[in-house]
């Protein structure tokens, strides 16, 4: 019992930090700057994984609007075939070691790609100095799901530097950092009601499409914290497919809706149609609704109230919320 508390206390106080994280890894990006001259791109790929590859989701869906070129991710070991010398890579791997990561890095070397890396060391900094690419040191050492503050950041700042978007969106994190703090006592009131709502239920999250980097967020932070399975999906895809599975829903399903004031008017009119469809299968419907002017300050307001939700959950439950032996026994595996 000790152990499991002791690993949810330090999860908690890592969630705790996080408006902190976003300040530091402010300062980071002020300290670190690109000191090569680089080419006009055509085309940027982020590679990460997990914890880390969240990070240039949710840059991308914030950044989609004032990018002029095209951003697309591998998780996975290879590179999309259209990759070249025209291609920027973004290496994202809080270890360092990320095997996937590594070997798409390789790859990207070979096709002439120009790759900047974001590590706390590990085989990915080596790689970088060894042949001549940039990195970001941030800080190592806890679960890469913590250090989310520090990828989102350090991942809009090599966008900014690289003059791909304006260097003032950095200004957006300040203000979230400061709209978390002032609702703490809201975000934690909330987040508590959530983890009873969601307890002993199948969770499906929704999000508006541009959301779908935070449902994703949410997903992962159920699976590793809170150690449940759970889906998510967006609307309008879902109206085309999974509304009709609805037909087949029961009430042991419960349902989160991600809402924000910046729907598109077509599609508040199919959120509202889904919850009265979804209605008819389950009572165990819920939204959270996220406060801030930009789609960024709104994201991470309820990424927060998502974090603390999943750990409220695990200690409800008695589950430790920072074990995640089996997928250390697959790295094991994958060694041998």
């Amino acid at each position: 019992m000790s152990s499991i508390n002791d690993s949810n206390q330090y999860m908690r106080n890592l969630i705790e930090k996080f408006p902190e994280n976003l300040t530091e890894a402010i300062d980071i990006s002020y300290q670190y700057r690109l000191k090569k001259e680089y080419q006009t791109f055509r085309n940027v790929v982020i590679c990460g994984m997990g914890g880390s590859g969240i990070g240039g989701k949710l840059v991308s869906s914030w950044i989609q609007n004032d990018i002029d070129i095209p951003i697309n991710f591998c998780q996975d070991y290879t590179l999309p075939k259209y990759v070249n010398n025209n291609t920027l890579i973004i290496a994202s791997s809080n270890s360092g070691n990320t095997e996937e990561t590594i070997s798409a890095m390789l790859e990207a070397d070979e096709k002439g790609a120009t790759i900047i890396a974001v590590c706390s060391g590990g085989k990915l900094q080596s790689l970088c100095e060894k042949l001549n690419y940039e990195y970001i040191i941030v800080p190592g050492g806890n679960p890469p799901r913590t250090a989310l503050g520090f990828s989102i950041v350090l991942l809009t700042s090599i966008f900014g530097q690289l003059n791909l978007i304006s260097k003032e969106k950095l200004k957006e994190f300040e203000q979230a950092k400061d709209i978390i703090i002032s609702n703490k006592n809201e975000i934690h009131l909330e987040a508590k009601e959530l983890a009873d709502f969601i307890n002993n239920k199948e969770l499906i999250i929704y999000s508006e499409s541009k959301y779908e980097a935070v449902a994703i967020r949410a997903r992962q932070q159920f699976n590793e914290n809170s150690k449940i399975l759970c889906n998510h999906h967006t609307i309008p895809e879902m109206n085309h497919n999974e509304l009709v599975g609805w037909y087949g829903g029961a009430d042991h399903y419960a349902v989160l809706f991600l809402e924000t004031d910046d729907w598109h008017e077509k599609n508040k009119k199919r959120l509202d149609f889904s919850i009265d469809t979804i209605r008819n299968k389950t009572t165990n419907i819920k939204s959270i609704y996220s406060k801030g002017e930009t789609i960024l300050i709104k994201s991470l307001y309820l990424i927060n109230i998502i974090d603390w939700t999943s750990l409220y959950l695990a200690k409800k439950n008695n589950i430790d919320s920072v074990y995640i032996a089996v997928i250390d026994n697959l790295k094991n595996t994958l060694k041998n």
